[in-house]
């Protein structure tokens, strides 16, 4: 199981938000590129780092910040208002390895074909973020009534092969990942589920490896804040005991 250290960007700087809310706000570092290397260093071999100003429809220069952090010699997945096959053209030039969809897969899955189809289903994740149990566009901040299976189902039937599953609820907050969820969703699509949303001890890493159902997790403020040890991280996802 691949484990993901996050780097959200917001105003050129890696920020986490609390359940997704841009007025609940933490700075960790203003030095994006920095905090990547830091990750590099402990053993990260993926970065996923997400445009929040792309996601809520604000102007940004985070495709320079990727484009430098590509260049540490590390796989990025890369995801904020990636909605049109410009946007996803503009990531990719940038350096990104894989896409991250989650708006457009709602509003638009035939551009989710196409990106398939341009890019290969190996290079695209689409992204299942659910807030009581329906998912949510336009950086968290609009509702759908779909559920993530519901959508996850009908993308895998489509040839995506890759999904985020995000607990908005959790995000942020260091209350633990939604792991029975996360497990059951990868169960029922059959795709290679990413875990995030308040992952906070190895234990909940533990599990999520040992049930063979979830194929990455993405750990942030549990590794702000110091409660987790990367390293300890990649060992635990690796052996899953």
């Amino acid at each position: 199981m691949i484990i993901y250290p996050a780097i959200d960007l917001r105003a050129g700087k890696v920020v986490r938000l609390q359940k997704g809310d841009p007025a609940r706000q933490t700075i960790f570092s203003d030095d994006p590129v920095a905090t990547a290397q830091r990750w590099i260093d402990a053993g990260a071999a993926w970065i996923h780092m997400v445009n929040l100003d792309g996601a809520f429809d604000q102007a940004n220069t985070n495709l320079a910040v990727l484009n430098a952090i590509t260049k540490l010699n590390v796989r990025v997945q890369f995801g904020g208002g990636l909605r049109t096959l410009a946007d996803m053209d503009n990531a990719f030039n940038a350096g990104a390895t894989r896409i991250v969809l989650g708006t457009a897969a709602v509003q638009n899955p035939e551009v989710v074909e196409q990106a398939l189809a341009l890019y290969g289903a190996q290079c695209v994740c689409i992204g299942l973020d659910a807030r009581d149990g329906k998912v949510t566009t336009h950086g968290w901040s609009q509702t759908t009534d779909v559920t993530p299976t519901a959508l996850g189902m009908l993308m895998a039937a489509r040839g995506v092969r890759h999904a985020l599953y995000t607990d908005v609820n959790n995000d942020g907050l260091l209350g633990g990942a939604s792991i029975e969820t996360t497990i059951a969703l990868g169960a029922a699509t059959g795709l290679d589920v990413i875990a995030s949303g308040g992952v906070s001890t190895l234990d909940e890493i533990r599990q999520l490896a040992a049930s063979r159902k979830v194929a990455g997790a993405i750990v942030g403020m549990a590794l702000y804040q110091n409660k987790i040890d990367l390293s300890d991280a990649l060992a635990a996802a690796e052996t899953g005991d």
